[in-house]
């Protein structure tokens, strides 16, 4: 069976060719742009497996090339990971909140880049039996991962995927206790590097997105996060 077939989209010549020339040797088809408008318009045409990101580039950055990749339907689900020699937490949320599935910091190792494809492409391959089960209704919320949608006393709230992943895994075991190395875990696959902060970035943004029903969200201090009984 022959390889998946992986977009670069990075502006830096010498890294674009490091990149290059480590997956192809790895058997991997590699296809490479330079700016985000070619990124944007390359991903939609060719459909690839996976698209290797990098953040700074010319005209749109790679935030916004996420961000338009998630917005079409043809790329919604297409497997992201960010390449960027901005390591701060807040970029790496704000990467992961707009639809990245990974990320990477310059400089990188092609031998780490290689492992982080292989674990992303075999995460997307999975079904992921917890996100694909029965609804979970409980107070007045209900998360129905069946139709993508979350409900509060009636009325729609948008979630990003990650969000919408830690509510259904919070919400599916109301009084479970689950640790940030749980919850990264379970949302995103077994050795996924995210910082802590990461973590509690992402449960303040989806309990101020919840409004009242946040609070169902309990910090419990020193272990991690659960769903209020």
């Amino acid at each position: 069976m022959s390889k998946a077939r992986i977009l670069v989209i990075e502006d830096e010549e010498d890294i674009l060719a490091l990149i290059q020339y480590n997956l192809i040797k790895a058997g991997y088809r590699v296809e490479c742009v330079t700016s985000g408008e070619e990124g944007v318009a390359k991903a939609t045409a060719l459909h690839p497996d996976l698209v290797i990101l990098d953040l700074m580039l010319p005209g749109i950055n790679g935030f916004e090339v996420c961000r338009r990749l998630r917005a079409e339907p043809g790329t919604a689900e297409l497997p992201i990971i960010m390449l960027t020699a901005k390591g701060e937490d807040a970029d790496i949320v704000s990467g992961l909140e707009i639809g990245a599935d990974d990320y990477l910091t310059k400089p990188f190792s092609p031998q780490v880049l290689k492992a982080r494809i292989q674990a992303v492409l075999r995460r997307r391959g999975q079904s992921g039996p917890e996100f694909s089960g029965q609804p979970v209704a409980v107070h007045d919320l209900v998360v129905d991962p069946g139709r993508g949608k979350v409900l509060v006393a009636g009325r729609e709230v948008e979630l990003t995927l990650t969000e919408f992943r830690l509510l259904y895994l919070l919400a599916g075991r109301p009084g479970w206790v689950f640790t940030r190395t749980q919850i990264v875990d379970a949302i995103r696959g077994e050795g996924y590097a995210v910082t802590d902060r990461a973590v509690d970035v992402q449960v303040v943004g989806l309990r101020k997105k919840l409004g009242d029903a946040g609070s169902y969200i309990e910090t419990v201090r020193g272990v991690g996060y659960r769903f209020k009984e």
